[in-house]
């Protein structure tokens, strides 16, 4: 077994093995390439993985959260092993390499991620589960019943929008989200990286809702072949309440199906209430479910 600093090419082996544990997850292979080669900015972000007989078997990131303001928190993700080679130490040593990276950068608090079957071995590292997040999957065929814009609303394609009014409606909509650290810091910069730029973006699926010439709602799609991943729905607060969460996600789900989209998945906070009943109402079912885990970096 051995564990090294992932390389672009790695990024075919890479998807299918997240394939294989995380079927609900959406990211295709010359996205992985990229974030691989040009990691995003200011986050100190890398991904190893794990190879035996040269195959790839085990796969984790580690990264600087640079979209909160809490201090000196970093943050673990996609700890996996192929089923086949679990319970021979390989993710203890990935997590271990992760650790190592961030431990130098000043990082003080930790967050991972498991399945409900990994929170033992999450345990026996220190983490303890703090929040519940739900994966979902809604069958496209067809997709729901696009009721039409209320009066002074008009619903456009992202690709229409001048990035900058998007970025700012994007992060009034995460500052309330619920979590474990606020999200409360994120730059244009990384956001242009994560999000406008990303190469799995789908920005004519992507829908805005526009009132007075700002941007009231959004949905964003990113896209792999015939699944999509609904990326983040959100409305800003003083628009709140009047169902364009809703109706963007809904014409952006419509959008997508039309371009040939068969299965939507996304994922949500189990604490956040009005979007699981937008999906619920959607039509999405649970797929999966993850725990975020915490633990001190002494």
């Amino acid at each position: 077994m051995r564990i090294r600093e992932a390389q672009p090419d790695d990024a075919p082996a890479v998807v299918a093995l997240r394939a294989l544990v995380f079927p609900y997850l959406v990211r295709g292979v010359e996205s992985t390439r990229k974030m691989i080669a040009e990691p995003v900015p200011g986050s100190d972000w890398v991904a190893f993985v794990a190879e035996v007989d040269a195959q790839v078997v085990g796969w984790v990131t580690a990264q600087r959260n640079a979209s909160t303001s809490t201090a000196n928190f970093g943050d673990i993700t996609l700890l996996h092993v192929h089923p086949e080679h679990r319970r021979r130490g390989i993710g203890t040593a990935l997590l271990t390499t992760a650790t190592g990276h961030l431990a130098p950068l000043g990082i003080r608090r930790l967050r991972a991620f498991a399945q409900p079957e990994a929170l033992p071995f999450a345990r026996r590292h220190g983490y303890e589960p703090s929040r519940e997040l739900r994966f979902s999957a809604l069958d496209l065929n067809p997709a729901p019943a696009l009721p039409d814009p209320p009066p002074g609303v008009r619903l456009l394609p992202i690709s229409d929008l001048d990035p900058h009014l998007l970025y700012a409606a994007d992060v009034a909509a995460a500052a309330d989200e619920p979590g474990d650290v606020p999200v409360d810091s994120i730059s244009y910069e990384s956001w242009l990286y994560d999000v406008w730029d990303n190469l799995g973006l789908d920005k004519t699926a992507s829908i805005a809702a526009e009132v007075d010439g700002e941007v009231a709602a959004f949905s964003l799609v990113k896209r792999d072949g015939d699944r999509m991943w609904s990326d983040f729905t959100g409305s800003l607060p003083a628009y709140r309440g009047r169902g364009l969460a809703r109706l963007t996600k809904t014409a952006a789900l419509h959008r997508a199906a039309a371009d040939g989209v068969r299965v939507a998945y996304t994922s949500n906070d189990e604490a956040n209430g009005p979007m699981l009943a937008i999906n619920t109402r959607l039509g999405y079912r649970p797929v999966a479910a993850e725990w975020s885990c915490l633990a001190d970096l002494t």
